[in-house]
């Protein structure tokens, strides 16, 4: 495994250095000082994942996550002094195509580091995941089948619910797809992200300044609402349970946590809800089982297609299982969704 550091700070790059060090079978595969030296050395040697920093001389981490996702797309991960303090550079980066962000580690007063747990553990599920870069299947859109009205297939539901699952690029992609709704009123929106525990209040303050609509944080034990729009925050799984939110450690040995899956499959035997389920841009296939498990269950399904995903890994494991009914283009998903919920479609 080849880890490339990008950071314009020389502790910072020391950090880096001793926590690659630590990952067994790693290595550095080099080091850049801005984004724009980043991308030359990228084209030059793609590494196995890059320790993206956000601000930096030149060209910053998000201009610089963006260029290197179009010109020689490679696993990213943000590593930057505070999250909160580069919320739109962190953001933006994740929009991209990012991973996913950490703080980075730091010498405390007594010489040791501290989080560095943190980014190891982060570094080895973007590494996990690598193969959606170089593994993608292409199946045409026009293999998806008619949307059928299957929602009647649970007349006894309290909740209408549209269910979106997301990973890689998927801040951006949730941003076009909730901006597409027509009526959020008619529905509960909940959103399970890969993304850590202490960065999904602040996605979740991003989108609402994307959408102009309020998006909050999921709460253990909370019924779900017509009008509410939810984001999983744990490092747990988050389920519905009769028609109200749970987060639970099981499955332990899911990479991904929140999962998508997770998420889907609980919905699927909950005869509480019923609804429409998203699964969007992301690597790996988190999602593509539980997409079909509410198919089965009398779910509308869509999933991302390839053109317009970031990562075209979990929404294409869904296809290629027959997971979803529809595969449509980002900017088409919110208007389908609006449809199949009942909302009235605005007019183009």
């Amino acid at each position: 495994m080849r880890i490339a550091i990008v950071n314009d700070l020389r502790i910072a790059q020391e950090i880096l250095r001793r926590a690659v060090a630590l990952m067994p079978g790693a290595s550095v595969a080099w080091v850049a000082a801005d984004g724009l030296e980043a991308l030359a050395a990228c084209k030059r040697d793609k590494p196995d994942l890059i320790l993206m920093d956000m601000v930096m001389p030149v060209m910053d981490g998000a201009v610089a996550t963006r260029a290197i996702m179009k010109e020689c797309a490679c696993p990213i991960l943000v590593v930057t002094s505070t999250i909160e303090g580069n919320l739109s550079l962190v953001y933006e980066a994740l929009s991209a195509g990012a991973i996913d962000a950490v703080q980075t580690p730091q010498f405390d007063a007594a010489g040791a580091i501290t989080g560095i747990d943190t980014l190891i553990r982060k570094s080895r599920v973007a590494l996990a995941a690598t193969a959606s870069f170089t593994s993608q299947r292409h199946v045409s859109s026009a293999a998806a089948m008619p949307l059928a009205n299957t929602l009647s297939q649970r007349r006894g539901a309290r909740t209408l619910l549209l269910a979106i699952g997301s990973s890689t690029g998927g801040p951006h992609a949730l941003s076009v797809v909730l901006g597409g709704l027509t009526n959020h009123a008619s529905h509960c929106t909940i959103i399970v992200q890969h993304i850590d525990i202490s960065y999904a209040a602040g996605l979740a303050a991003w989108l609402t300044g994307e959408i102009k609509k309020p998006v909050r944080i999921a709460l253990e034990g909370e019924q779900l609402q017509s009008g509410l729009i939810l984001v999983a925050a744990s490092d747990d799984h988050l389920v519905i349970r009769n028609g109200r939110v749970h987060y639970v450690r099981e499955p332990i040995d899911q990479i991904y946590r929140p999962s998508v899956d997770a998420l889907f499959h609980s919905l699927a035997t909950d005869e509480s809800v019923k609804g429409t389920a998203v699964l969007l841009t992301g690597m790996g296939r988190d999602g593509a089982e539980g997409l079909r498990a509410l198919r089965t269950a009398g779910w509308q399904t869509i999933a991302q297609d390839q053109n317009s995903s970031v990562v075209w890994g979990m929404p294409g494991a869904a296809v290629a299982l027959g997971a979803a009914m529809q595969i449509l283009p980002l900017n088409a998903i919110g208007g389908a969704a609006s449809r199949t919920l009942g909302g009235a479609v605005a007019p183009s």
